[in-house]
Parts: structure tokens; sequence; C-alpha cells
């Protein structure tokens, strides 16, 4: 009998799946609204985040479409065919930004001990083209990325570089661009402009407590922005579909 390989299994596409198999089942049949997240995050025994993530793949993969200001509902163009499993799209959106919050407000406030003049000129350099990207009204994470792998040098500690590296580089997938695409980014890139530059300015300062807290405004920030962009597309509070509870079953984490 030959050996199966164990692939690892990340927890939204455990939920992505099983919410698959109650489409193909018809327990959600095509056209159908799915029911409110509050309550299919219950059932399934998850937080919302992961749940988010779980219809994030399932919409990438064309299982569910999100009409905004409307909800969640299964699409109808495949109805009678079985797609694919829900490929795995790489860290979630939420998991990644919560990884992000943990590790690097730690970060900035090591960048703050151990930083030389040229990592501050560095850092001075980024935020200045994070402000000249904003001018020509560009949509791009150059200058953004660039302050963090830079603040993360600024440690003096390469292992917490690559770290930060791979938290940004992998996060970068079908997930992110799906949700980044619902954020208001343009409007939001003055604000993240005079964080970067409250990071740098504790970095400056030689305070590692302001630098922290600094860090930790920033990514809170951003993942309030992440789930007011999915609460305004999915509509999260809105009217309660029919139950399927008899049909969930709990998630181990």
């Amino acid at each position: 009998m030959p050996i199966i390989r164990v692939e690892p299994s990340r927890l939204y596409r455990r939920i992505a799946d099983q919410i698959r198999e109650l489409i193909l089942a018809g327990e959600f049949p095509p056209g159908s609204r799915l029911p409110p997240e509050r309550d299919l995050a219950q059932q399934f025994g998850v937080s919302r985040p992961s749940l988010r993530e779980a219809l994030i793949a399932l919409e990438i993969s064309g299982f569910v479409t999100v009409m905004t200001g409307s909800g969640v509902y299964v699409r109808t163009d495949f109805a009678g065919a079985e797609p694919s499993a829900v490929p795995d799209g790489g860290p979630g959106p939420f998991e990644l930004i919560r990884a992000r919050h943990l590790i690097e407000s730690e970060v900035a406030a090591l960048a703050a001990r151990e930083a030389t003049p040229a990592d501050i000129e560095g850092l001075d350099d980024a935020v200045a083209q994070m402000r000249e990207e904003d001018r020509r009204q560009e949509s791009r994470e150059d200058a953004d990325r660039l302050f963090h792998i830079r603040l993360a040098a600024a440690t003096q500690n390469s292992a917490l570089s690559l770290v930060v590296q791979g938290l940004w580089d992998q996060g970068r997938g079908r997930m992110w661009e799906k949700m980044q695409g619902r954020m208001h980014s343009a409007g939001l890139r003055p604000r993240w402009i005079a964080e970067h530059s409250a990071v740098l300015e504790a970095v400056r300062a030689k305070d590692p407590k302001a630098a922290r807290r600094a860090m930790q405004i920033h990514l809170a920030a951003v993942e309030e922005e992440l789930n007011d962009a999915w609460n305004a597309a999915a509509k999260v509070d809105g009217a309660r579909p029919k139950e399927h509870s008899e049909k969930l079953l709990k998630v181990k984490s």
C-alpha cells in the first residue's frame, strides 16, 4: 500500500471544504444566500476571522459570490457540476495581520534600541517614497514593504529580518489581493503615512515603548479596515436565511 503524503491543512480551508460539501449536497442551493456570518461561525465553532477567510477562499475558487451590501450567495453557474476542492491560498489576511501585530510590534521596539543613523536614514527614505506614491496616486505597496523590511533590518537581527520579509511576501497572494481590492487604500494612505512616520520618530528618539505602541496602532488600523471592507461587502448583519445547523460540524483547530 503506497504512503500518501500528508499535507498541512489551514483552518480556513477545512471550513471552506465543509461549506463546499454542503453546497454540493444541496444544503445551500445555487442562488441562495448563506446564513449570517455570526451564525455560521458559532455553528462551526470557529472565530469570525477564520470563517471570513474561508468565504474569501470560496469566492476566489468560484463557489460563492459576494454581492456588495447584500451578502454572500452560492453561485448558480456550477449546478450539476462538481468543482474541484478549494485550493490553498496561503495565509489568510486576518491570520496574517494578527501574526504581524504580534511580531512587528516587538520588531519596532527592538529597532528603537538598535537602529543606526544609516538605518534611520533608510526609514526616512521609505516614508518619503510612500509620500511620493501617494502624490502620484499609485496603488503600489513597494514603499510600505520597504519600510517594514528596513525596520526589521534595524534590529540588527537577520532572523527577524527573514521573518518579517516572509510575513510580508507570503501573505501577498490572491486572498490578500481580493481583500485589498475592497479596501479604501487611496483614502487611507495619508493616515498610513502618518502612522509609519510615528514609528520612525519613535525609533529616531530611541523610545522602544513608543515604537511598539505606534506599530500596534498602525496594524490595528489595517485590521480594522480589513474588517470594515469585508463587513461592507458581505453585509454581515443582514437578515437571517434558513438555518442549517443540523448539517454543520464543529471544525477542530
